[in-house]
């Protein structure tokens, strides 16, 4: 147990940014339904996906960026700024909510109104008022709408987590650890509206979310020798192996060649509960990226990897940006063509859009750093301005 504070890393590491740009890519991906191409996301390969990834990286970035904060502006501006990126990520969420509703009920609403009930949306036409009150209130939620108020949810309640974080890494840790057990075991998740619960269930997934904030706090430093070493990698070598011949088999319908007993282990994979199988996937394969990709790899500043990292820098964009072309990609492949060509251009695409709003946002906030001039124009250079 560490009881001396725990710092972040010193520098930002590119990973992260790689990583989770991959993770947006195949999230957009993921949701579009009869996507050829979807096969090459890591959910065809194992008992974790694209959403572990996102949360795990946002952990380690919270804690990142925050505890900095922390350090030197004090806990409680540390944890009012963490509040106000929590508003942001809201207001996002609203918004996406809306312009995505609003768009699956207007094409709804020209010929083709099963996908109210396919995209869950259904009762904003059936009871409106009720429907967005309870959306404000993360409640209601969409197909495919649900990663996002479980980041709000988790980033929300990470401030007092992160404050004793700082002083006691590890005792925090365990304190997460203990809640999802108990959460597993009782049953504890949030009501959704109109019924069930969230398929996210915030009281599990959030060991994930602070797993790679106790990483980012020194844990992943303190570990490393270990987790990296020879026997480990072989370790998480294997499991990743039978883990891809697991799903593999469940995805193809080969499950005939595995102990039926084995297989109802794994199949229905519990995303919303996230299964400890999930967690022990996601934490070999970030062993065997690391290991293959250290911090200074050339790979993370070359010209192939930089729409990826820059997808990852500006997640919160582009992750509200795929999903809403998710659902247009949808829409395309099965109102007009779901040939393979046009699996390829739909997924292309979406994947250069994202990329673009990306490039775009890092473009206009470096515009927002650099300083104006301070010295005021001439008279005459103003009014010939004025009159072009």
């Amino acid at each position: 147990m560490s009881t001396s504070t725990d710092k972040p890393a010193d520098t930002r590491d590119l990973r992260l940014d790689l990583f989770r740009g991959l993770a947006n890519w195949a999230i957009f991906l993921d949701h579009i339904p009869n996507n050829a191409i979807a096969w090459l996301t890591t959910r065809n390969y194992g008992f974790s996906d694209a959403a572990d990834i996102f949360v795990f990286i946002s952990g380690y970035t919270a804690a990142f960026v925050y505890a900095r904060r922390m350090e030197v502006q004090g806990v409680v501006a540390g944890a009012a700024l963490l509040l106000r990126r929590v508003w942001q990520l809201y207001v996002a969420h609203i918004l996406l909510f809306v312009f995505y509703a609003a768009a699956i009920g207007f094409i709804a609403q020209r010929g083709h109104s099963h996908l109210l009930d396919e995209f869950n949306v259904k009762w904003l036409i059936e009871q409106p008022v009720a429907t967005l009150t309870q959306g404000l209130a993360l409640k209601f939620k969409p197909l495919n709408l649900d990663v996002l108020p479980l980041y709000i949810v988790l980033m929300a309640c990470f401030p007092p987590l992160l404050a004793v974080m700082r002083r006691f890494p590890d005792p925090a840790l365990a304190a997460s650890a203990i809640l999802y057990l108990t959460a597993r075991w009782l049953g504890w998740n949030l009501p959704a509206w109109p019924s069930g619960d969230w398929y996210f269930n915030p009281f599990a997934w959030q060991l994930l979310f602070v797993i790679g904030a106790w990483v980012a706090m020194g844990g992943g430093g303190r570990v490393k020798a270990v987790v990296l070493s020879a026997p480990m990698v072989a370790l998480g070598a294997a499991y990743l192996a039978f883990a891809m011949a697991v799903t593999l088999a469940v995805r193809i319908d080969a499950t005939w060649i595995f102990p039926s007993a084995l297989i109802d282990l794994f199949d229905p994979n519990d995303k919303t509960n996230l299964a400890p199988y999930r967690i022990l996937h996601l934490l070999a394969l970030m062993i065997i990226l690391v290991r293959l990709v250290p911090k200074d790899s050339i790979v993370l500043r070359s010209a192939m990897a930089r729409p990826l990292v820059v997808c990852g820098q500006r997640s919160l964009e582009v992750f509200c940006v795929g999903i809403f072309l998710s659902f247009v990609g949808h829409f395309i492949l099965e109102m007009w063509s779901n040939a393979f060509v046009t699996q390829v251009a739909v997924s292309l695409a979406g994947i250069s859009l994202m990329t673009l709003v990306a490039s775009y946002r890092t473009w206009s906030r470096a515009l927002d750093s650099r300083p104006a001039s301070r010295r005021p124009p001439r008279a005459g250079r103003a009014e010939e301005g004025m009159t072009r």
